[in-house]
């Protein structure tokens, strides 16, 4: 018989030996995990989702000045707090980052941002006009000191 008319040998079947048990378990663990994640974020139940009451809260506006200064007023009365020289660079900075959302969404500088002194602890800056919150505790008690002082200023 010719060589070339004989069919091929044919290769030995190879057969898959990772047990499929494995996957039914993993498929189950991503699922319970992604399914958690979605009750809790549709209950509201998550620790960032559950803040914690207010104890002090005071509006506030900040202005730029020709001469470089930065005026914190009330954002209430409008009456003035005091004005920062200088570098002031974590207020400018997280002032600055508030900033660059209102501006990206076409909002003014008019409407005051929120401090706020939570039960726990904790200070926020909120911006009501974008929605944004900085949890200024997470920056080391140095710099919150920075924003906690305008709760107990009076107007000069």
């Amino acid at each position: 018989m010719n060589a070339a008319l004989m069919p091929a040998p044919k290769a030995p079947r190879t057969t898959d030996t990772f047990p499929q048990w494995v996957l039914y378990c993993a498929g189950g663990i991503i699922a319970f995990a992604l399914i958690s994640v979605g009750l809790v974020r549709i209950t509201g139940n998550g620790p960032d989702q559950r803040a914690a009451a207010a104890t002090v809260e005071r509006s506030l506006r900040f202005e730029d000045l020709p001469d470089h200064g930065v005026l914190v007023s009330d954002g209430a009365t409008g009456e003035k707090l005091t004005v920062l020289y200088g570098e002031q660079g974590f207020v400018r900075g997280v002032l600055r980052a508030l900033s660059r959302e209102r501006h990206s969404r076409g909002i003014g500088s008019q409407p005051p941002f929120k401090l706020v002194a939570h039960v726990d602890g904790r200070i926020s800056l909120m911006d009501p006009a974008t929605g944004e919150r900085i949890d200024l505790g997470s920056f080391g008690p140095s710099n919150t000191a920075e924003f906690a002082r305008f709760l107990a200023m009076q107007p000069e």
